[in-house]
């Protein structure tokens, strides 16, 4: 049986699996279907071990009644399936019920679908697909020599005729980890417009496929790791101090949500003849980033600012690479969003003027290929960590989505003040990683915002 699933028994005796993602109705059982229902929960069983038990205990009756326990078993996807050819071949391990099996010889060639992908679980390998409906723990090597058969397409039985190459070929058929070819993967826009990563991190971070694995905000780390602290250690150059906006002059004085919702436009083009002063830049990074407020409990630190973030722990930080603005030289700064300053990482050196280039190359496109190159760059960066000790395979994707609140929040307050704006899909995270010296895996860029002083003619979008 799957781990995690409990079994049920209603008001009127009929008998029901659970699980957190699936329910089953059984309905009544017999003594028998009890008894093997018991034995599949406790360890694996052989299917011919199960029968004789049957055949011995109630003869055809009780090998019927077995029949019947495990076909819905089966079809609802509660058993994992373990194929012995002298020894463990594979185990089938279903996250939902499977499609009927496919019946007899594959037609056509058949490839290993472009989705899937083989990694080491435990002492075992695993074959997933975001396209299937169960993942195929490999026991035996010789498996995986049969499925490297089908790295070019080919027919079936061109990769063996073997008893286990047969079985191979149509568990995995059936697991949709084979795929035919030319088939749906290559000609279907809506399999094509995928790549696999993506596909991938799109179905994972919907907690789609894993019901048997860790989701969410499990704070799988506690007592193995120390939680990050909220705020960074400061780097070691010089800092300059932030005028800190005035917010309540701000309310009087500022356009309405609404107001700047609708004049909201990506401006890529600056004025260099009136470049953002460090005034603005000080109110812009305030108003879109300064923390407001610290809250810790079990010894993690919870931030409360402008923008909302998964858990509360809001990883992000913010750097400022300066090319031109009145009243600081040009170099990559860190965005103290405690302190309200902007601490010195380097001037502007080769490294981070691939910074700046990579931001001028990223507002670029077919319809507009001219491009300029921005006053001030501001990199986001996730502390990876902060989310990590709490969340499992969520964490990137909450990382993202607060990415997307930021670039909306710097968006509004852009606009309230009168500067130009444009949010950007790409980056260089390995300039920023060199230019910082950070290690990429603890704390990267996941987000890419210019802004600057708008000018007359705006370009706008």
């Amino acid at each position: 049986m799957r781990p995690g699933v409990y079994r049920a028994v209603g008001r009127d005796g009929q008998e029901y699996l659970l699980h957190r993602s699936a329910s089953q109705q059984l309905g009544w059982l017999t003594d028998l279907q009890r008894d093997v229902l018991r034995q599949l929960a406790d360890s694996e069983r052989s299917e011919e071990s199960l029968r004789a038990q049957a055949d011995d205990r109630a003869g055809d009756r009780g090998v019927a009644e077995l029949d019947g326990l495990l076909r819905q078993l089966r079809t609802g996807g509660w058993l994992h399936i373990t194929v012995v050819h002298d020894r463990p071949a594979y185990t089938i391990e279903p996250y939902r019920p499977p499609p009927d099996p496919p019946t007899g010889e594959p037609a056509g060639d058949l490839v290993l679908s472009r989705f899937a992908v083989i990694h080491r679980s435990g002492a075992d390998l695993l074959i997933e697909s975001p396209r299937s409906w169960c993942a195929v723990r490999v026991h035996d090597p010789a498996v995986l020599t049969g499925l490297a058969a089908y790295l070019v397409p080919r027919a079936g039985t061109d990769a063996g005729s073997t008893p286990l190459a047969t079985r191979i070929r149509s568990d995995l058929t059936w697991a949709t980890m084979l795929v035919g070819t030319p088939g749906d993967e290559d000609t279907a826009f809506d399999l094509r417009q995928w790549s696999p990563h993506e596909l991938w991190f799109h179905q994972r971070s919907r907690g789609d496929g894993i019901p048997d694995r860790p989701f969410g905000r499990t704070r799988w780390a506690a007592g193995r790791f120390e939680p990050l602290p909220a705020r960074r250690p400061s780097f070691a150059g010089p800092a300059v101090d932030l005028p800190r906006p005035d917010l309540d002059a701000v309310r009087r004085t500022d356009t309405t949500l609404t107001g700047v919702l609708e004049e909201r436009r990506s401006i890529r083009r600056h004025d260099d003849q009136r470049p953002i002063t460090l005034d603005q830049l000080g109110g812009f990074l305030y108003r879109a980033a300064g923390v407001r407020r610290v809250a810790a409990r079990d010894g993690v630190e919870f931030l409360t600012g402008p923008n909302p973030s998964g858990g509360a722990l809001d990883p992000l930080e913010f750097y400022v690479a300066v090319r031109l603005a009145e009243g600081i030289e040009a170099g990559l700064y860190r965005y103290d969003r405690f302190g309200h300053r902007l601490e010195r990482v380097s001037g502007l050196t080769r490294t981070v003027r691939r910074l700046v280039d990579a931001a001028q190359s990223a507002t670029g496109s077919a319809e507009a290929p001219e491009t300029y190159p921005p006053q001030v760059v501001v990199l986001l960066a996730a502390r990876f960590g902060r989310v990590g000790w709490s969340y499992e395979t969520l964490t990137y994707s909450l990382i993202l989505k607060q990415v997307g609140v930021a670039y909306q929040t710097m968006y509004c307050v852009a606009t309230a003040m009168g500067l130009a704006p444009c949010a950007l899909g790409a980056g260089d995270p390995a300039a920023f990683a060199a230019a910082t010296g950070l290690d990429p895996l603890s704390e990267g860029t996941v987000g890419e915002f210019i802004v600057g002083s708008r000018p007359d003619r705006q370009g706008a979008t």
